[in-house]
């Protein structure tokens, strides 16, 4: 049942996160903007409601069935780590047996996400070309969708091109998991009354809450890297790969460049993840009842 209430709750987060998501990437890519108003104004200007939700489409269809990979990956990790260890899954597991689940986690998120995400990129930071209005011409932008963006990254850049900033994505997702699944299950002990196995919605509301900002906290430097790796096709190609992606983007802009998005992604990540775990520890508890 985790599967379940993971890509429930996913499918909820998504809906309620991706236009500042699209704000922190277009931060972190592009030199131009000042700032996250400055990037938001903009943005409204030249494109309305609709440039917030560019690339939308496919995390939709995906984000459910990865959030229900990483919960579930967790929840099984965790529950053979504990069988493993102690003979029994019904124990308190130590706080190394939950970093190591949601290491795991992370690392099949990234198996799963990293053509999608470079899909979402790509539609995110392109711009529409100009209408050549004198000859009654719309022209069209390179990407027109996410199914075309993959076809044309994959004939264009080959099979390589669906996987850019991978490396950076798996650096990301491993520690930054790891830190979200120990961060939540840490405050939502906490947050238990005396007498219960478990936090009352509030409690549920805060720590998903906190567990997000907390992760996204220590994965904001390479989801910097992740993000300027993986639009780095739109035109001539300027980094190597992720050590010249770093070196050069730190030489070039200082060492707060890999900070770009930092309090967007934790804003982003509070409301979120609130609605992620609720969602999660509602369907759980449902599945609980109609099963006892």
């Amino acid at each position: 049942m985790d599967f379940i209430a993971g890509a429930i709750g996913g499918g909820c987060g998504v809906a309620v996160g991706y236009p500042l998501d699209t704000v922190k990437v277009r931060i972190q890519t592009e030199k131009k903007y000042c700032g996250i108003w400055h990037c938001v104004r903009e943005t409204y200007r030249a494109e309305k409601v609709s440039g917030f939700y560019r690339g939308l489409s496919l995390p939709v269809c995906t984000v459910s069935l990865v959030s229900s990979a990483s919960f579930g990956t967790y929840r099984n990790c965790l529950s053979n780590l504990c069988r493993l260890k102690y003979g029994t899954a019904d124990v308190k597991p130590a706080k190394v047996d939950v970093s190591l689940s949601g290491c795991a986690a992370g690392i099949v998120r990234v198996a799963l996400t990293a053509p999608t995400e470079v899909a979402k990129i790509r539609l995110q930071t392109q711009k529409l070309p100009p209408a050549t209005a004198s000859v009654g011409i719309v022209a069209q932008p390179k990407y027109q969708g996410p199914l075309h963006c993959l076809a044309t990254v994959a004939r264009e850049e080959g099979l390589a091109g669906l996987y850019k900033g991978s490396s950076a994505l798996l650096f990301r997702d491993c520690h930054s998991f790891a830190t979200y699944f120990l961060s939540y299950s840490i405050l939502c002990e906490w947050f238990t009354p005396k007498g219960q196995s478990r936090p009352d919605i509030l409690g549920v509301l805060v720590s998903g809450g906190c567990a997000g900002v907390l992760a996204w906290a220590v994965a904001t430097p390479m989801d910097v890297i992740k993000s300027r790796l993986q639009v780095d096709g739109l035109g001539q190609q300027k980094y190597r790969g992720l050590v010249h992606c770093v070196a050069a983007s730190v030489r070039e802009e200082g060492v707060g460049v890999l900070f770009k998005g930092l309090v967007l992604n934790c804003c982003r990540a509070f409301p979120v993840n609130m609605v992620v775990f609720v969602a999660y520890e509602a369907v759980l508890k449902l599945t609980r009842g109609l099963t006892t």
